[in-house]
């Protein structure tokens, strides 16, 4: 079995903006230093909560490319280059690979609705044969927003025809019968498994997950890697008990302007607050009560702020 690419916990970057909605790289880069350097092993670039959908090309590139320019190591980088057209996922990825990152996370085409296992297959097999080589490919299993499953059908399909180079999954669906599945057909050929759903990462991992990309633990992740490190036993239980309580918390408002409202108030620092539409900021009762609830979890305040450039006045 070969080792994991990106073992371990893995926070779904929030990416930070200006007043202007274009990307602001230093704070991002700061803030993925920080994640690093509190219990995050890798880093998933330019997801669902890093907002990618809402960048262009120049922008998604430019974005990889000033966190590596800032200093993140590009080895602990996994961005998500998936998009409705062919040609555009094929640009990105390699503008990932030249730079040197291991793995590219890929999004079906989400655009048309119900392709057929014929027609995923013909996409996926098109990407990675334009692509040329040298990258890993996690496939980004999210149903709910892509409206395209990955079946287990397909994926063995793609591992038949392309060994070694799809490496593993992204499920965000929070099924643990859908982990189960893909970890129960393919971890023991070394696919890496990452439910995004964090209360599943204990349960996972016992059954062969590689690790995690969750976007609460853009939070949590000191919390995460005890779960990660421990496994089974007291601490990993009350480390998971907390990551439930976290997701739990987030879950009261709408998942990413709720977590650039903690990390606002967290820091000080209003310009977390910065969104693109069509998401939006909090009205004042849902910050409100969305910093309420993750305040009764205990898992704030947030450590090291201050070490890494983060904490200014209060907002």
């Amino acid at each position: 079995m070969t080792e994991a690419l990106y073992g371990g916990v893995n926070a779904a970057l929030i990416t930070a903006m200006h007043a202007d909605l274009s990307p602001d790289h230093r704070r991002t880069a700061a803030y993925a230093k920080w994640l690093l350097a509190h219990g995050c092993d890798g880093l998933g670039v330019l997801g669902t909560t890093g907002e990618a959908n809402s960048f262009g090309l120049r922008e998604r590139r430019e974005i990889l490319e000033k966190l590596v320019e800032n200093g993140l190591p590009v080895t602990r980088l996994m961005p998500g280059t998936g998009c409705t057209s062919l040609t555009d996922t094929v640009e990105l990825s390699r503008h990932a690979r030249d730079l040197g990152c291991p793995g590219v996370l890929v999004l079906p085409p989400f655009y048309y609705k119900n392709p057929g296992e014929e027609g995923l297959y013909a996409y996926f097999s098109e990407v990675i044969e334009r692509i040329g080589g040298g990258l890993a490919l996690y496939l980004y299993h999210f149903p709910a927003q892509s409206a395209v499953p990955l079946t287990v059908e397909l994926i063995g399909r793609l591992l038949e025809a392309f060994p070694g180079v799809v490496r593993g999954i992204k499920d965000s669906t929070g099924d643990a019968a859908q982990a189960e599945a893909y970890l129960s057909a393919f971890a023991s050929r070394g696919f890496e498994v990452y439910p995004g759903g964090d209360s599943l990462f204990q349960r996972m991992l016992g059954l062969g997950a590689a690790g995690c990309i969750t976007a609460a633990t853009n939070l949590t992740s000191r919390f995460a890697q005890v779960v990660y490190s421990r496994r089974t036993g007291p601490e990993a239980d009350a480390a998971q008990a907390m990551m439930n309580a976290c997701r739990a918390a987030a879950g009261t408002v709408p998942l990413i302007p709720g977590l650039r409202e903690i990390l606002a108030r967290s820091t000080g620092d209003e310009a977390w607050r910065h969104i693109r539409p069509p998401h939006t900021r909090l009205s004042p009762a849902e910050a409100d009560g969305v910093w309420a609830a993750w305040q009764a979890t205990g898992a704030l305040p947030l450590p090291g702020l201050a070490e890494h450039g983060l904490l200014v006045a209060s907002v």
